[in-house]
């Protein structure tokens, strides 16, 4: 199957390049693509080794037995009958939370064998690594990897020309309206069949939603199956009823409660840890945004939670199909949280790979006079609130208060609109919201 290109397929060039190249951490959701841009990136070596540390558990005595970084090589090189040399192979260790020892000498790697290039990567790395005290701080790169982003999705379709666009596009320089149509056509199709891999290749390859519908069903199955292996003892029941709680609550702060009347909140609590580190969903939190950097008065008494891939909240929600790629609006069910998801997922994907922090957003909660603004992000020193709106109108009340409060002379809407700017009201269409990040 073709190679579908990613963005951090730079950032992996870039490191590959670097003379300084610490071994480096792929970290992200199962079936994301993390595998395959690294078998992308040894395409551009003499040499490309790579290892399944969950199928070959037979190797896992080479870190277990404290060998140094040149006896593994050795020993590899031999048993697998290639060359690991520095500066002309690349070293893959996918599945290397199966081996914990692994990782414990990844950063031996740095110091012993510097000009080897080293990458791993896990589908539960974040479990393994919670379990370590400690995994080599300075001496291992940590990069974050996501599904598609509406920008790849449209150069998966090889149609970059209009992603360039959209990107180059401003409040104060509008896209032309058929432009701006065709994005939206574009966009409709992405929200239904979200960026996992295998989806849009499938897209790509055929055009059929439906075969779409029927990988997202697969996949919700595989993730369901993957729960038992958070913890052996932690009920696999209460990681599903959260996982879909988090889908049923669309917009608003979640309320544990609602999951089920049997599951006391520090079981829902510890649930949603797990889905997180599991990056099945991200989380939102309350900040009070009176300086930078947000997270300095984040209250971890107020959290959403979104799902981590639209196509994946709509199998789930088992919404119509209809209201998403027929309507002039967006009109959900969900009260218009797919375009709630979709604008979290873009902030997290546009951000630098190297970075992994919470999303942010500001409630307040006043007798009759509650508001809410759906996300709030820093750029160059300056808060930004972020209002998001599924169809074309909407008032922003809660964005109106929070400026005054905060003596802000900016705001964002997001929306089918094209791009443009009113008054103190930046608008960016709901395809583009990335570009405020870049």
């Amino acid at each position: 199957m073709k190679y579908l290109e990613r963005a951090i397929d730079g950032e992996l060039k870039n490191w590959s390049e670097s003379e300084n190249h610490k071994p480096l951490l792929l970290r992200g959701a199962r079936q994301v693509g993390k595998t395959s841009a690294v078998r992308h990136l040894g395409e551009r070596f003499k040499h490309y080794v790579e290892i399944d540390l969950n199928d070959r558990q037979d190797l896992h005595t080479l870190f277990e037995k404290g060998y140094s970084p040149q006896q593994i090589c050795q020993q590899l090189s031999v048993i697998l009958d290639t060359p690991i040399e520095e500066g002309n192979t690349l070293l893959f260790f996918d599945e290397i939370q199966a081996c914990p020892a692994a990782i414990n000498r990844l950063r031996y790697f740095y110091e012993k064998m510097p000009l080897l290039h080293v990458i791993a990567a896990g589908s539960l790395l974040e479990f393994a690594l919670r379990d370590l005290p400690s995994f080599g701080v300075g001496r291992i790169r940590s990069l974050f990897m996501y599904s598609f982003s509406f920008q790849e999705f449209l150069w998966a379709l090889d149609k970059r020309t209009l992603a360039d666009m959209v990107v180059q596009a401003t409040p104060e320089d509008p896209l032309p309206e058929l432009i701006h149509a065709k994005a939206l056509e574009y966009l409709r199709v992405f929200l239904v069949i979200g960026g996992m891999p295998e989806c849009v290749a499938r897209y790509v390859e055929t055009g059929s939603m439906l075969k779409c519908q029927q990988i997202l069903s697969e996949l919700m199955i595989s993730y369901q199956d993957d729960f038992k292996k958070y913890h052996e003892k932690f009920p696999v029941n209460v990681l599903r009823d959260v996982l879909r709680s988090v889908a049923l609550q669309g917009q608003g702060k979640f309320v544990y409660t609602q999951v089920g009347s049997d599951y006391r909140t520090p079981v829902v609590k510890e649930a949603l840890d797990m889905l997180c580190m599991a990056g099945l969903i991200y989380t939102v939190v309350h900040t009070d945004s009176n300086g930078v950097p947000l997270y300095a008065e984040a209250k971890e008494k107020y959290k959403r939670y979104i799902f981590m891939d639209t196509g994946l909240l709509q199998r789930t929600l088992e919404l119509d199909l209809t209201d998403i790629l027929v309507s002039d609006d967006i009109k959900l069910v969900n009260r218009g949280a797919l375009a709630e998801v979709f604008v979290g997922d873009e902030l997290v994907k546009s951000r630098p790979p190297y970075l992994n922090d919470n999303l942010y957003c500001w409630h307040r909660e006043k007798k009759n006079s509650n508001a809410e603004v759906d996300y709030v992000v820093s750029r160059k020193g300056r808060i930004y609130p972020i209002e998001v709106k599924a169809g074309v109108r909407g008032t922003m009340q809660s964005m109106r208060i929070f400026m005054d409060a905060k003596q802000l002379d900016k705001g964002i809407r997001t929306s089918l609109e094209n791009f443009g700017e009113f008054d103190d009201i930046l608008i960016y269409p709901l395809y583009a919201i990335g570009n405020i990040c870049r």
